[in-house]
């Protein structure tokens, strides 16, 4: 437990302790992150044959053939979640994207679900055009029980309890439908339930797969699709934004609990809100000012933040002028007259408009920015459209990257997402809390290190990423990393295992398990289980010695189960992120029932 009092910290704040993504021209949020840093723009650009939509549409003088590509919208990887090549093939490409993402928070935040004893909320949006579009189930009732099995694959709703059920959690599941601010109402949600303690921890997202994949888009004079593909925020001369598939998810834990648990906090969500334009739309499906201002300003109101205190503001930002003068007039009357700066971005010239789980971009986007300290630039933006009037607002367009030095001596943005049919959300977020000092740590003391994978191969990867991602991230206990290990990952087959007493051993024994302090599965010791204590939770350490460390490897690797709860009881180590399972994906697609 830490030492730091739980009363410190505001009863309302929410942690967010893991993150996934992957958007077009990233895999991982990492890559995101360096994308979003050297300005690069993501958007693809098609050739004719690469286009799979009605011939006559392609040779339109309108059509624009540009979108935001994701690589792995038609690939997954089953074995880990136990689900039959039949049953892949059924489900629909969200569901399975969703799944592999909210593994990954999962497992970036230090949690193994077999290990959890806690009630887990599954929030997600996605598009419930995709199910109709990737092939619709035969009539259930004529067919019977396996097209009654295969529809719950292939059905939007179930999108969350199917990622309950495949990753062995229990909690709540809701499958949110709020088009364009899907990503933003499924965190609302889940931090309304963590707040009023109905579940422990939580997982929000959204995935987003555009089908036919890939394709272009007609442009339209006056609508939000650009005329030639490129999204301009905030510029003189945007014609909107292209469009794009992802996937988000973030995991979420109250605030105090997550310092207690000593858990690694990305960013803190301060507040969120939503609200509905109604009848008091401009026009059906257009922000209107004074309802998403309220929407704003509710979000600071229950943060409890004033205005000047957000120098951030992550814009839904379309690239049309009139969508984006009607966002900018909404957040100057919710921010009111300030004199501190506010840096306006907007992701959406990286990686265009991902429908639902657009939201989730530009929350990553200002999440990785409080956690680096770091301004990324608004690319696209040349020109600023004079109509905005920005130096009559308190925001100020984000031209080039910078280190975030804020006024107010502490970092908050606030992100806007805005949906067709008058959906207004908004999430507050603030940089994590300075972390309570610790001991250094204690050099030279035998560690265990930990990995498992389905097989051999997938064991190599994971050694070789993990190896790369200690050599990248210096900074790094091995106290820290081995917990994490021990005790944040689902325990597979295959297993390799290793005691070091230094960063540069373990780094080592990654490199080469041929020799040195590495035992695995497939070149095991011989061991005798029977000399061991056991707990209900498997066999406990003899001690914390080289030798007892030694043995425990020896045993853990031939396929008993290991109590590491009472390896690492007294530890006052942390949760830190690590590189997750490295799926092995292969492509499943249906095409007919």
């Amino acid at each position: 437990m830490t030492d730091s009092p739980q009363q410190e910290y505001d009863p309302g704040d929410v942690a967010v302790i893991g993150m996934s993504l992957r958007a077009p021209g990233a895999r991982t949020k990492e890559q995101f992150w360096d994308n979003l840093v050297h300005g690069r723009e993501s958007i693809s650009f098609l050739a004719k044959d690469d286009i799979h939509v009605d011939e006559t549409l392609i040779h339109s003088p309108f059509y624009v053939r540009a979108c935001g590509v994701l690589d792995t919208y038609d690939k997954f990887d089953p074995s880990v979640f136990g689900i039959s090549d039949r049953m892949a093939a059924a489900m629909t490409p969200e569901n399975r994207l969703f799944l592999e993402s909210a593994w990954e928070s999962l497992e970036d935040g230090g949690y193994d679900p077999d290990r959890l004893v806690a009630e887990i909320g599954m929030y997600g949006a996605n598009n419930p055009q995709t199910a109709a579009l990737y092939g619709s189930p035969p009539d259930r009732v004529s067919v019977g029980p396996e097209a009654i099995e295969a529809s719950l694959a292939w059905s939007p709703d179930t999108m969350t309890s199917n990622a309950l059920y495949y990753m062995g959690l229990t909690g709540e599941a809701v499958t949110v439908a709020a088009v364009c601010a899907g990503f933003h109402y499924a965190v609302h949600l889940a931090c309304q339930s963590l707040l009023l303690g109905q579940t422990d921890m939580a997982i929000a997202g959204g995935a987003m797969v555009r089908l036919p994949h890939p394709r272009g888009h007609l442009w339209e004079e006056n609508r939000v699709l650009s005329k030639d593909g490129h999204c301009r925020p905030f510029d003189a001369n945007g014609t909107g934004t292209a469009l794009s598939s992802g996937v988000v998810t973030v995991l979420l834990k109250p605030l105090n609990h997550a310092v207690a648990d000593r858990d690694h906090v990305y960013a803190v969500v301060k507040g969120s809100a939503v609200n509905n334009n109604g009848v008091s739309a401009m026009a059906y499906g257009l922000a209107q000012p004074e309802r998403l201002s309220a929407c704003i300003a509710s979000t600071m109101e229950v943060g409890g933040v004033a205005p000047d205190t957000v120098s951030m503001y992550e814009a839904n930002g379309l690239g049309l002028p009139v969508t984006d003068e009607l966002e900018v007039h909404a957040a100057t009357m919710a921010f009111g007259k300030q004199t501190a700066t506010t840096s306006i971005g907007g992701v959406k010239g990286n990686v265009g408009h991902g429908g639902v789980v657009s939201g989730g971009f530009g929350a990553i986007k200002a999440a990785l920015a409080l956690y680096h300290r770091k301004l990324p630039a608004t690319i696209n933006l040349t020109e600023v459209n004079p109509d905005l009037d920005f130096p009559g607002t308190p925001f100020v367009p984000q031209l080039e990257g910078a280190d975030w030095e804020p006024e107010a001596g502490i970092r908050r943005a606030g992100i806007t997402s805005i949906g067709g049919g008058g959906y207004n959300a908004h999430l507050l977020l603030e940089e994590a809390p300075a972390a309570a000092g610790r001991a250094p740590e204690a050099e030279g003391r035998p560690r265990l290190a930990t990995l498992s994978a389905l097989d051999d191969d997938a064991l190599a990867r994971q050694r070789t990423r993990l190896r790369d991602w200690l050599e990248a991230n210096p900074g790094l206990r091995l106290d820290d990393v081995c917990f994490s290990l021990n005790l944040g990952r689902k325990v597979m087959p295959r297993r390799w295992a290793a005691v070091v007493r230094s960063r540069a051993e373990l780094i080592a024994a990654l490199a080469d398990d041929a020799r040195g302090p590495a035992v695995t599965t497939a070149a095991a010791p011989r061991t005798d289980p029977d000399a061991f204590s056991r707990t209900d939770r498997g066999i406990v350490p003899s001690g914390r010695d080289e030798r007892a460390l030694s043995e425990l490897a020896a045993v853990w690797v031939t396929g008993r189960q290991v109590d590491f709860d009472a390896l690492h009881v007294g530890e006052a180590s942390h949760r830190v992120p690590l590189p997750t399972y490295p799926f092995q994906p292969r492509r499943f697609w249906r095409t007919d029932w």
